[in-house]
C-alpha cells in the first residue's frame, strides 16, 4: 500500500483551541476520526485542555472531503474528569472508538499527578448509553492495571475486532529517566481479549526504541488491507515525529520509518513536530489526523493519500 514514492498531501490545520470552548481552552490534543454513516462528514472525538491544563474528551465533526476546519464542536464535553482519587481524576485523552457487539466502546488515557515522576498514566473504558447519547464508565479503575513486568505507566492504546479476537496495541513505560527532565521510556506491546474488556498480555513488543536518540514510541493506530496490518505512530528523539510499520500477523513487525511519507512543514504550526496520528480509509483516500508542535498546542491538520 505505501512505498517509497508514496507522499501524504497535508490539507492544513483543521481544529485549534479556543476561549470559547471551556474543555478546549489552552490545548488540542490527541483525537480520533469516526465514521458515523454520514458520506464524508466524520465523528472526530477531541482531546482539548482547560485553562487549568486539564484534558477532557469532546466531539465535533468533520467534512473529509471538503478538507476544512472541524465544526458542530459540542460546547460540553463527552467523557469528564473521573472521580477525586481514581486513575482519571486530573485528565482523559487519547480517545479510540470501536464497536463491541452494537454498542460503542471508548477506550482512553487518565491522568493523575505523581510526586517523584510528573504523572501517572492507564487505560480506562466507557461506553455509549444508547438511551442517552452518553459515554459511561465502565469501571472506576484502568482495563490495564501495573503488574509486576509492567509496574509503570500504560498510555495510549488502540483496539480492533479482528479474526473473532479483539487486539490492542498499547504503550507501555519501560522507566522513568533520572534528572530534571524526566524522561519516560516507553515501547508499544501487544494485547488480546474475547470481550473488549478483560485483557491478555503477551508481553510483546512490538514497536521497540531502535537508537540511544529514541525514548519514546507511543499512540499506535492500526489498519488491515488485504491480509496485511499497517501502523501509524510517534516516536521521540529530539521532538516527535510520526512512524510507520508493517506486519503479516499483527505482533511482529517491521518498522519502515522511511516509507511513512510525511514530515514537519518547512515553517509554521507543524514545523516543529508532529505526533498523535489517527488513519482512517474513506473514498478511496487513507486520511490522517495529527497534532502538531507542542503535541498539538498548536492545532490539529488533517492529511490524505491515494490508495493504489
Amino acid at each position: 500500500m505505501l512505498n517509497n514514492h508514496s507522499k501524504w498531501e497535508k490539507l492544513g490545520r483543521i481544529a485549534m483551541a479556543s476561549e470559547n470552548i471551556w474543555w478546549m481552552k489552552t490545548w488540542t490534543g490527541p483525537s480520533f476520526l469516526a465514521n458515523n454513516g454520514n458520506g464524508p462528514v466524520f465523528d472526530i472525538y477531541l482531546t482539548g485542555r482547560d485553562d487549568q491544563n486539564r484534558s477532557r474528551i469532546g466531539r465535533a465533526r468533520i467534512n473529509l472531503e471538503a478538507a476544512q476546519p472541524v465544526f458542530d464542536i459540542e460546547p460540553e464535553p463527552l467523557l469528564d474528569l473521573g472521580e477525586l482519587g481514581c486513575f482519571d481524576e486530573n485528565g482523559v485523552s487519547y480517545p479510540v472508538i470501536t464497536r463491541n457487539k452494537g454498542r460503542d466502546f471508548m477506550y482512553y488515557v487518565g491522568w493523575m499527578p505523581s510526586v517523584l515522576t510528573p504523572f501517572l498514566n492507564f487505560p480506562g473504558l466507557a461506553i455509549k448509553n444508547d438511551e442517552t447519547g452518553t459515554f459511561e464508565r465502565y469501571s472506576r479503575v484502568p482495563v490495564l492495571e501495573r503488574t509486576n513486568e509492567e509496574p509503570f505507566s500504560i498510555g495510549s492504546v488502540f483496539v480492533m475486532e479482528d479474526d473473532n479476537r479483539w487486539k490492542m496495541w498499547y504503550t507501555s513505560f519501560l522507566k522513568w529517566g533520572e534528572g530534571n527532565e524526566h524522561l519516560h521510556y516507553y515501547v508499544i506491546r501487544y494485547a488480546e481479549s474475547d470481550d473488549g474488556i478483560d485483557w491478555n498480555r503477551t508481553g510483546k513488543i512490538c514497536i521497540n526504541i531502535e537508537n540511544e536518540t529514541e525514548y519514546a514510541i507511543c499512540k499506535p493506530c492500526v489498519i488491515k488491507r488485504g491480509g496485511i496490518y499497517h501502523m501509524w505512530y510517534t516516536y521521540r528523539g529530539a521532538q516527535y515525529r510520526i512512524g510507520y510499520a508493517v506486519s503479516e500477523d499483527g505482533i511482529s513487525w517491521t518498522r519502515r520509518d522511511d516509507l511513512v511519507g510525511i514530515n514537519v512543514s518547512d515553517s509554521g504550526w507543524d514545523s516543529e513536530a508532529m505526533s498523535y496520528p489517527h488513519v482512517v480509509e474513506y473514498g478511496g483516500y487513507l486520511y490522517m489526523i495529527y497534532c502538531g508542535n507542542q503535541y498539538g498546542k498548536e492545532g490539529i491538520g488533517l492529511a490524505r493519500l491515494p490508495l493504489k
